[in-house]
């Protein structure tokens, strides 16, 4: 599939799957994250996988290393596409985590997340993290040192990561906004078209396409956007 667009499902079961036979399987993949695994567990892979998709299980794996590393297992059983775990995890979780797919016979890509794209600069020096991009980069690097595939970054980021760790190195951008929709809880959003004019790789869409009155309609005209 050529299409970058990942639809984040972040909904319940019954409308999750109902957005999900809407829209096309030949045109997007879909994001399966927290909420909605949470709420129904590993059936809803299974059933949005029937339906010809690729998933994105985005569950942000954070624990010591043998818990990551049986996680990210257990995920690979499920078939899902690509997983993600917190590159602030450090070497030795990331490294695990890699491991746990040697000898998969379809291994799921898997990518480190950097810094959540509803964190600002305030936000960040909470944390005792003084720049965003000095962390993001650096995060990075740490991920691509460890052998995960690529890393989760605001769409502002993307051009320093593939500078630095070149253009093979996969970046998903969550944060994409249209120019009239609300930020919502986001903090660094980027517009579609400055996504992919920064090299993103992949671009994860939720409330734009999920709570829009025809959501084909608007993944449509994404899709026209990036063409």
């Amino acid at each position: 599939m050529t299409s970058p667009i990942i639809v984040a499902l972040d909904l319940e079961y019954a409308d999750a799957l109902e957005l999900a036979r809407k829209i096309d399987p030949n045109i997007c993949r879909l994001k399966v994250g927290s909420q909605l695994f949470t709420s129904v567990g590993p059936k809803i892979i299974e059933d949005l996988s029937t339906l010809g998709f690729d998933i994105f299980l985005d569950l942000k794996f954070y624990d010591i290393p043998n818990t990551v590393a049986e996680s990210v297992k257990a995920a690979s059983r499920l078939g899902v596409w690509m997983l993600n775990v917190h590159a602030s995890g450090g070497s030795l979780m990331m490294n695990a985590a890699k491991k746990a797919i040697v000898g998969h016979s379809k291994p799921p890509l898997i990518i480190g997340v950097t810094m959540l794209t509803s964190l600002n600069e305030e936000d960040i020096n909470e944390l005792g993290i003084q720049d965003m991009s000095s962390q993001v980069l650096s995060l990075a690097a740490l991920a691509k040192k460890n052998s995960l595939d690529g890393i989760v970054c605001s769409a502002k980021d993307v051009i320093n990561v593939k500078n630095l760790l070149g253009k093979e190195f996969i970046t998903v951008t969550p944060g994409i906004r249209f120019s009239n929709y609300p930020k919502d809880d986001q903090s660094r959003v980027s517009s579609v078209r400055q996504a992919i004019a920064n090299g993103s790789d992949y671009l994860v869409i939720g409330r734009p396409i999920t709570q829009s009155a025809n959501p084909m309609k608007s993944l449509d005209s994404i899709i026209k956007e990036i063409s």
